[in-house]
């Protein structure tokens, strides 16, 4: 099994050290036979950023590799999901038990993730230099 997670894409542009790569996200009936017939199947475009100190190597419209390692996909997710339901979570049970109010635990809980995100946000430049692409060469 690979350590690496690729994409193909294209370059869309280069700002400076930064490449935007357009890449083709597909699920994993995508590329099936019958996904055209199925609701299952999807796909999107996503623009991802890569910082390197050769982009001037790259044009718009070059074909590129875009990589990620597995640990920097799973640190993504814990960041983007895993943190975020213990965090509402937490809050939900904190909340009912103390209140006993179900409605009151519930939007507390949903709007405990507003500085959770916020606070993703305002690290996002220390976050970025842990969780980043490679192109592949």
């Amino acid at each position: 099994m690979s350590n690496k997670i690729s994409h193909s894409g294209i370059v869309d542009s280069v700002v400076g050290d930064c490449v935007k790569v357009r890449i083709l996200q597909t699920s994993a009936c995508a590329a099936c036979k019958v996904a055209s017939h199925c609701n299952a199947a999807e796909a999107k475009e996503k623009v991802v950023d890569v910082v390197c100190a050769n982009s001037a190597e790259y044009r718009a419209g070059q074909q590129v590799v875009v990589t990620a390692s597995a640990d920097v996909a799973r640190r993504a997710l814990l960041l983007g999901f895993g943190l975020p339901f213990l965090v509402l979570v937490a809050v939900l049970l904190l909340v009912l038990r103390l209140s006993g109010s179900e409605g009151l635990a519930a939007l507390s809980a949903l709007a405990s993730l507003v500085p959770y995100y916020l606070l993703i946000w305002l690290l996002r430049r220390r976050i970025q230099q842990h969780i980043s692409f490679q192109i592949e060469d």
